[in-house]
């Protein structure tokens, strides 16, 4: 997919969590909160901190959600991502 975010924003696909607990309980789709970290996937060129690949976190509603061919995505703030996983 060919898509360059604008201002000082990245593109995240968000990372799944997995669908049971420790000890073998399986969650269900409705009960599961959305995961609060991804995968960048694009990043403009206002930004300089973050690059493609990288693992970061952010807030529970941070960003806007959008889907394209089937997967979705979020366009997020520079401001809005808390850190990056290393």
């Amino acid at each position: 997919m060919n898509f360059q975010p604008l201002g000082k924003r990245v593109l995240v696909q968000r990372t799944e969590e997995a669908s049971t607990t420790a000890s073998g309980i399986i969650i269900p789709d409705n009960a599961k909160e959305k995961p609060s970290q991804g995968k960048v996937v694009a990043v403009s060129s206002d930004v300089d901190n973050v690059s493609v690949n990288d693992v970061v976190v952010f807030g529970k509603y941070a960003g806007n959600e959008f889907e394209v061919n089937g997967e979705k995505y979020l366009i997020i703030d520079v401001d809005d991502l808390f850190g990056i996983i290393k």
